[in-house]
């Protein structure tokens, strides 16, 4: 198995020489250019404290269509409660900063290290990372972040502290791109709780190539703040 190692060259293999577990490359940097060639070619970066970067394009990919969101009764009771209200880049840099700290189950320790919030902070003041923040009471409860090309998102990461609240967000996310003619929402790795909310596995070569239609769309830039609709809530 070829592992290529980055240098200070803004440059990626081509994602289809990933190994089976989806590693593609070592090393480079967060710098936003690089983080932003990555996304685009449908790769992105995942390590843990003492790594080198690690860089990675899994087969397959996890996938929410906003059309295909599936939101149950139970979700729907949150979504319709008047003491919950969602937010779109309103709180990123605390919404980055309780994903790397809140809890996940099975998992120990977080790989949002100080360096990668920086490097998503700068991404978010240039507009290309954005978050979702879900209030219950007024209280920051759960929200999510990623990254916007053309007409894909790339989520990042999501935190709940209380019961759904991650739901909520990844409900009105869907919302969202439905609104703004968003493609797909990149969940990267399958999970139970994505699968629950209709997200679903596609093999890399279909993802690459919604991908490469994706980002002939033109980039929502900026806040999204002012964008969202509640009054076309659920």
């Amino acid at each position: 198995m070829t592992f290529y190692f980055l240098d200070e060259h803004i440059s990626f293999p081509n994602p289809l020489d990933a190994d089976p577990e989806g590693l593609l490359a070592l090393g480079g940097d967060l710098t936003p250019k690089r983080l932003l060639l990555a996304y685009h070619m449908g790769i992105f970066p995942w390590y843990s404290v003492g790594q080198p970067l690690l860089w990675w394009s899994p087969d397959p990919r996890m996938v929410l269509f906003p059309n295909e969101i599936k939101i149950q009764k139970s979700l729907l009771r949150v979504l319709r409660k008047k003491s919950v209200t969602v937010t779109l880049d309103r709180a990123f840099s605390q919404v980055i900063r309780n994903c790397s700290k809140v809890p996940r189950r099975d998992q120990e320790g977080t790989w949002i290290t100080e360096e990668m919030i920086q490097a998503y902070e700068e991404l978010h003041a240039m507009g290309y990372a954005h978050s979702v923040e879900v209030y219950y009471d007024g209280r920051l409860v759960g929200g999510l972040y990623g990254v916007s090309i053309g007409a894909s998102f790339f989520g990042e990461s999501m935190f709940s502290m209380e019961r759904d609240a991650s739901k909520v967000a990844m409900a009105w996310l869907a919302k969202f791109g439905q609104q703004q003619g968003l493609h797909m929402i990149d969940c990267q790795i399958p999970t139970d709780h994505l699968k629950s909310l209709g997200a679903r596995e596609v093999d890399r070569q279909d993802f690459l190539e919604r991908l490469s239609r994706s980002n002939q769309i033109e980039t929502i830039m900026g806040s999204w703040s002012d964008l969202l609709k509640s009054s076309e809530g659920f």
